[in-house]
């Protein structure tokens, strides 16, 4: 909390509205399907508890599973929900008036899911002498640096994607249909281990196949795999709303030398450009490693590497703040995660390999341990 408040201060905030429900579990510890109603989490640079305000028939969900004090915990009637002519921005204005906030700088999450074009509507309307200040991703900055307990939650996640990865890979044949394999991977996803079990991922398991492998998120079917086929499965297990995803791709029997040679090049790609992670290295500088050895393959893809990752809901378990590539100068440091997730097509059809790792003190840590090649089937 005083990371964000220090954060606040330097951004000129004097209150900092939350609507993304990543941000809202991380300063509060809420954690509720509730995200698709109007919800805040309203922090106070000079105050030393936030305050939740939501649907009224959630105040029990807030009350068991935030740290926050009962009279912090605020609930909004349902009259101001699914109306026409009103909103909880209306509820959440008076609020921020009768507490005298609104003569105060007012930062807002702009480009977050669910802060939407009628609530900042709303809220201008009913705070007019107001000033508002777009707050962008300030507390997903804050939340950039992971602490050791976010780190084992992460390291519990990798070990559910690699349980689910094994079970789509054991799956996928001749006559089995993807919404099946897709279904057992949400079934291993979910039961965990027998010492944990696993929460929803934010973003659903993608399983294209065939022609469907150059579409980056396309998701699954009842279409029946055939001999030949080739897919690409792409994961996240999920503990405590923090994520590790994986990709691999897998062919069923034998595949042509062409696709073989790009998924060493996309394997040998990836390990030149988690070998160049330490801190003080650039996010950029990552994505460049990555493109002069694919470069020297006779490979050419001027891309995305990865982006930041760790809590989150649906429909993103992206982190919305440092990427690896071209232009982003952001420096590493320790306990910074990352899902590194490069992609290389071949006519047709797609090659997908990924890590999710952490940077330590001297280098990487790779939080999944999952045989790293194309999978023959």
């Amino acid at each position: 909390m005083e990371n964000t408040k220090q954060r606040m201060q330097e951004e000129g905030i004097d209150v900092l509205l939350i609507t993304d429900p990543a941000n809202m579990n991380y300063l509060s510890g809420y954690d509720a399907w509730t995200f698709y109603v109007g919800q805040m989490l309203i922090v106070m640079v000079d105050e030393q508890e936030p305050i939740w305000i939501g649907r009224d028939q959630d105040i029990n969900g807030a009350r068991l599973t935030t740290w926050m004090s009962k009279t912090h915990i605020i609930p909004c009637p349902e009259a101001y929900y699914h109306a026409e002519t009103t909103s909880p921005m209306v509820f959440i204005a008076d609020f921020l008036h009768q507490h005298g906030q609104s003569s105060r700088t007012i930062g807002v999450e702009m480009d977050t899911y669910y802060f939407t074009a009628s609530a900042y509507q709303f809220l201008k309307e009913k705070m007019p002498h107001t000033t508002f200040k777009n707050a962008g991703a300030l507390v997903n900055w804050v939340r950039l640096i992971k602490s050791e307990q976010e780190i084992e939650y992460m390291k519990r996640a990798a070990t559910l994607v690699e349980k689910a990865m094994t079970t789509g890979v054991e799956m996928i044949e001749p006559g089995v249909r993807a919404n099946e394999v897709a279904a057992e991977i949400y079934y291993t996803l979910i039961n965990g281990t027998k010492e944990y079990g696993g929460d929803y991922p934010a973003g659903v398991p993608l399983l294209p196949s065939g022609e469907d492998t150059t579409a980056l998120h396309l998701t699954w079917s009842d279409r029946q795999y055939k001999a030949d086929d080739y897919t690409i499965l792409k994961l996240a297990g999920c503990y405590h709303r923090y994520h590790s995803p994986l990709s691999r791709t897998v062919t069923i029997g034998e595949t042509s030398d062409e696709i073989k040679e790009t998924a060493a090049v996309c394997e040998e790609g990836l390990h030149e450009a988690l070998e160049a992670v330490k801190p003080g290295t650039t996010c950029e500088e990552i994505e460049s490693a990555w493109y002069k050895k694919i470069e020297s393959r006779g490979t050419v893809k001027d891309s995305y590497l990865g982006y930041s990752i760790g809590a989150n809901y649906p429909p993103d378990w992206g982190g919305h703040t440092a990427n690896l590539r071209k232009g982003d100068r952001t420096m590493l440091q320790p306990n910074m995660t990352f899902h590194m997730i490069p992609r290389l097509w071949i006519g047709q059809l797609g090659v997908e390999m990924s890590e999710t790792f952490r940077v330590t003190e001297t280098g990487y840590e790779t939080l999944t341990d999952y045989e790293r090649k194309l999978f023959v089937k």
